[in-house]
């Protein structure tokens, strides 16, 4: 025990160092996104993540949104716990069979307007688990996306960023239509 504890200080922790400070990019992003929401939706964007069977690691990057560097809440990102009080569906992984079900009620249980993103490879087409015997495939194969945000997982900035071409992207057909 001895040896391990030594060792722990010698070495130092092991976790990644902290994304580079770069507040005012992130707060700028954050501060455009809750225009939009503002102007498009007359209050707060509401967000419900909804794994469809993902491995996890498109989890990890969503909740460190909510984490003491990007720390959304400040901006009037949030993330709700039921589906009926959200206008963004966050969907992570490939579909599985178990889940379709789930996916379907949530989406019909969002209220209009509502978006679907689909988040991570996975969510596109199945990913890596394409073709096995538990997985339909992606999200567009079970409810319409409006929005896929790439990546392996994709980091945090990337997803602000999609959240803010999707506020940007309805806010151009409301103005068209």
């Amino acid at each position: 025990m001895r040896r391990l504890l030594f060792k722990n200080l010698v070495l130092g922790p092991l976790t990644e160092p902290a994304p580079a400070k770069d507040d005012a990019a992130v707060a700028e992003l954050a501060a455009r996104v809750d225009r939009v929401a503002r102007r498009r939706l007359g209050r707060t964007l509401a967000i419900r993540e909804v794994d469809a069977g993902s491995c996890n690691g498109c989890e990890l990057e969503l909740h460190a949104l909510s984490n003491i560097v990007y720390d959304l809440e400040r901006f009037g990102l949030r993330f709700v716990a039921s589906p009926r009080h959200a206008d963004v569906l966050l969907v992570t992984g490939p579909v599985t069979a178990n889940m379709r079900e789930a996916l379907e009620r949530t989406y019909q249980a969002t209220p209009d307007p509502k978006w679907v993103v689909a988040v991570g490879d996975c969510a596109l087409d199945g990913g890596l688990f394409a073709g096995s015997y538990a997985c339909i495939g992606g999200v567009s194969a079970v409810v319409p996306v409006d929005l896929h945000i790439r990546g392996c997982p994709p980091s945090p900035l990337a997803l602000l960023k999609g959240l803010l071409a999707l506020l940007d992207s309805a806010a151009s057909e409301a103005k068209a239509g």
